[in-house]
């Protein structure tokens, strides 16, 4: 019996993420090689006309899977009985802008779309949100749509992770399958922790394969902080193709079993947390997929006082972007 066809929801489809991101979840790499799917994709009024151009393209390429591609710039008809929305589309930061407007602005979006789908989407619809500053940007999406499980919606910390592990590989002189157990701790930003404490390399400690804890503590965790703005400043524009490649990985993770004894690491509603972590933040913990679909958070991943000392400076940012967007996340407690 043919599998019912799955809606994905992507925003900013004109974008040059969605451009590296929409062809790869056509082939039915995101949920499978059998599973027939819908794509509905949302712009701007103004980028109509080049997504048409997408449109047309995902035409061309005859992808057995893909059943369907609507377009448009009503999240209200694109949202709607959508399985999975990956919510891409965000204003990008300028140069001297402050995170604060940045928030403001992009605020705004995220309010019309959580409330989008909260309205039309499938009740049981995954969230992933992309667009920056992504945690932010997920709890403001999620207090505007109540009737949506709080734990349906996550920011993507998975590019982080990836490129944690490239730089742990690299650096072991190993294949990056051989990087397990690597969490990305707390905000998408700057001031996230990318934890070689537990992780493992061929199953060992990474201390035990990579002696230099200069490095670790000081390069690697500034390399992996500031690789975004490295790329930028090589070729000229964000990194588009590999932050595509970890929204599948990241929505792969929800919906394929975690391997024993792993975790993926994702921004998830922090509520209950077993790490005292502030309950009211999505923040990126170690998580894993349970039998039953649901994920929950790993417990008793220890903390030595580098990894403390680092990981209160990524909530502490946390706070004071949830303490910028107060009001709009008020307005989110009115629609209930």
């Amino acid at each position: 019996m043919a599998k019912p066809i799955k809606r994905v929801a992507v925003t900013g489809g004109a974008g040059q993420l969605a451009y590296s991101l929409l062809f790869r979840i056509a082939t039915g790499e995101m949920l499978g090689s059998d599973q027939p799917l819908a794509l509905h994709i949302l712009e701007l009024p103004e980028a109509m006309k080049v997504l048409e151009g997408v449109a047309m393209e995902l035409a061309d390429c005859a992808f057995p899977l893909l059943k369907e591609v609507h377009i448009g710039s009503n999240p209200n008809e694109i949202f709607r009985g959508a399985h999975y929305a990956l919510l891409v589309g965000a204003k990008p930061r300028g140069p001297g802008m402050e995170r604060g407007c940045l928030l403001a602005d992009n605020g705004k979006i995220f309010i019309e779309q959580g409330r989008a789908l909260n309205d039309v989407a499938d009740k049981n619809v995954k969230v992933l949100v992309v667009g920056n500053p992504c945690n932010t940007n997920c709890l403001i999406a999620m207090k505007h749509a109540p009737n949506i499980p709080k734990t349906n919606f996550f920011a993507m910390t998975r590019l982080d992770q990836n490129r944690a592990m490239s730089q742990l590989a690299q650096k072991a002189k190993v294949d990056v399958t051989a990087v397990t157990n690597l969490t990305i701790w707390g905000n998408h930003s700057s001031t996230q922790v990318p934890d070689f404490v537990n992780a493992r390399i061929n199953g060992k400690p990474v201390s035990d394969i990579i002696t230099d804890k200069k490095w670790l503590e000081n390069d690697f965790v500034e390399n992996v902080q500031k690789r975004g703005a490295a790329i930028i400043a090589a070729r000229g524009k964000s990194s588009a193709a590999s932050a595509a490649s970890a929204a599948i990985d990241a929505i792969k993770a929800f919906v394929t079993p975690t391997p024993a004894g792993q975790s993926f690491s994702s921004g998830v509603f922090s509520e209950g947390n077993p790490y005292g972590i502030d309950d009211n933040l999505i923040f990126s913990f170690p998580c894993r997929l349970k039998g039953n679909g649901d994920y929950e958070i790993v417990k008793d991943v220890p903390w030595n006082e580098f990894l403390t000392n680092k990981i209160k400076l990524s909530e502490k940012e946390l706070l004071e972007e949830r303490d910028l967007v107060q009001n709009m996340l008020s307005e989110g407690l009115k629609y209930v």
